[in-house]
């Protein structure tokens, strides 16, 4: 049975030759290219923040394979060794492409869709921001059990006014990309998420910004005005963002296959390995190697290319 799989690469500044290069990879796997598309994508938008994101060449192609399986292995990169120097090369099924399928994109926040460690930003008003990127670098690795580290680092932030949430939120900046990926999806009627290893007092009024399907993160316990150095209740770490997966999956009629997950750490492996579409946004290499896909460039609005938005 012919399968149908679209070929998504991208590249910041290509070779020249990219996308002959492309095409040869593609033939020489035993596909016949149905269509070949090249765009250049220079910012969401012509004044204003989003001006600033970073370019990027989108090479699209939609292939025709009789061994899907054989397909994907020959085509899809060892993940930590790419096939074309500075060139991300993804195979993806097309039904992620089909229009009529409601989608779900769910996001990690943390160096997902914000740039910044929101509890490392924390961490610099204690005077103790090094020590706490350094333990946030090892999780994120996979290096150290999230939840403990979680608590190492919160404890870290004991006695610090609780307004130093509202100075962090003023600081937290979007990634490159984000805010028109989001309405994008939003646009066409898909739904859009966000689950955090990081704090609701940070993510939800940004959740709300961004009119956010669903969301969810880590509470922080207050006490008399100040932190108290702990988190209220279950602490969201892989196993509660796949589960968040799943849960808003299935109360927004959602097919797993038609999920698509992104995120950059080793927190992110259970929730991007249980979606349709699992992409490593300029991932850890724990999570690199476990993704189906992949960006390695400053620009969160790639992801829309593999919905075909």
């Amino acid at each position: 049975m012919t399968t149908d799989l679209a070929v998504i690469a991208f590249a910041q500044n290509p070779d020249p030759e990219a996308r002959e290069r492309i095409l040869t990879l593609v033939r020489d796997a035993g596909a016949e290219i149905e269509r070949f598309s090249t765009v250049r994508v220079t910012g969401p938008g012509s004044a204003g923040p989003d001006s600033r994101v970073p370019g990027y060449n989108a090479f699209t192609a939609r292939v025709h394979g009789s061994e899907a399986t054989a397909l994907l292995a020959a085509l899809r990169p060892d993940p930590l060794s790419q096939m074309l120097p500075g060139v991300d090369v993804n195979v993806v099924p097309t039904t992620l492409l089909d229009p009529g399928r409601k989608k779900l994109l769910i996001m990690d926040v943390d160096s997902t869709l914000i740039q910044q460690e929101v509890v490392e930003l924390l961490a610099a008003h204690a005077g103790r921001e090094a020590e706490v990127a350094a333990v946030t670098e090892a999780a994120m690795r996979g290096e150290l059990d999230f939840a403990q580290s979680l608590h190492a680092r919160v404890e870290t932030l004991a006695g610090l006014p609780a307004g130093v949430l509202d100075e962090v939120r003023a600081a937290v900046r979007l990634s490159p990309g984000a805010d028109v990926l989001v309405k994008a999806f939003l646009r066409e009627g898909h739904a859009v998420a966000a689950v955090s290893g990081g704090f609701e007092g940070v993510l939800t009024p940004l959740a709300e910004q961004l009119e956010l399907t669903r969301h969810a993160a880590n509470v922080l316990e207050v006490a008399d005005g100040r932190l108290t150095g702990r988190v209220l209740g279950e602490v969201v770490d892989r196993a509660v963002k796949e589960r968040c997966l799943r849960t808003w999956a299935a109360e927004l009629d959602v097919a797993l296959e038609d999920v698509i997950a992104v995120g950059d750490g080793a927190n992110d492996i259970d929730m991007l390995t249980s979606a349709g579409l699992g992409i490593a946004y300029n991932g850890k290499p724990a999570l690199r190697s476990a993704a189906d896909a992949q960006i390695n460039l400053p620009n969160l609005d790639a992801v829309r290319f593999f919905a075909d938005l």
